[in-house]
């Protein structure tokens, strides 16, 4: 490599922050991975960091290095765990095989497996945190807000593809109905947490199908 070339590739080296090392992505991953168990099962206030360092095998230096502080990290939480609901409900509502009730439908059988494989024990980060909004830092508040919006975004496009198909009742509102939809689903959730069963999901997603489409069967 010629020196002109050279200063070139470490001009362009020098610029923005170093490449992570592979080590440091994975443990970085684990704090995330170990943060939503926490944040999922006990909720944002209860959480202390040493116990999700302790678990994800990260010293507390380490710590510092991928986030400011506490509320740095759940703000970054509520991040990753907006990416990954939104896969999933992509991954749900995006299924052109299925009509837009079954596309729901699969989400909700989806999530009930999901919390009976952790004994119910663990809900929805947003709707965790939602319910103790008086104790977080201000800033979660418009990260919750704008999650939750997007959601019910995806679900008004779900069922909007469901009334061209006619699965849909063309009176619905789709807007209001999704936000009806996530509501409704939250409290649904909670209730599950509570009695340690899918009923109370089973109840909800029932009645919102009758509502979507009262001519359904």
């Amino acid at each position: 490599m010629n020196p002109l070339d050279q200063q070139e590739a470490k001009a362009k080296r020098g610029r923005g922050r170093p490449a992570r090392r592979p080590e440091e992505s994975e443990a970085r991953n684990r704090l995330v991975r170990v943060g939503l168990a926490y944040l999922t099962e006990k909720g944002y206030s209860p959480t202390g960091l040493n116990a999700v360092l302790r678990e994800a095998g990260v010293p507390k230096g380490a710590f510092y290095h991928y986030f400011r502080d506490k509320e740095d990290f759940g703000l970054q939480l509520i991040e990753a765990y907006s990416g990954y609901f939104c896969r999933k409900l992509d991954r749900c509502f995006q299924d052109e095989s299925r009509s837009a009730p079954q596309r729901l439908r699969a989400f909700v059988d989806e999530a009930a497996s999901g919390m009976s494989k952790y004994g119910f024990r663990r809900g929805c980060l947003v709707g965790n945190l939602g319910q103790e909004m008086n104790a977080l830092p201000e800033p979660f508040r418009a990260k919750l807000v704008a999650t939750i919006a997007d959601w019910e975004r995806r679900t008004a496009k779900c069922l909007s593809e469901g009334q061209s198909e006619g699965s849909v009742s063309g009176s619905v509102d789709t807007e209001r109905m999704a936000r009806f939809f996530w509501i409704g689903w939250e409290g649904a959730v909670l209730r599950a947490k509570l009695e340690r069963c899918a009923q109370p999901l089973e109840a909800f997603a029932q009645s919102f199908f009758d509502l979507i489409n009262p001519k359904r069967g």
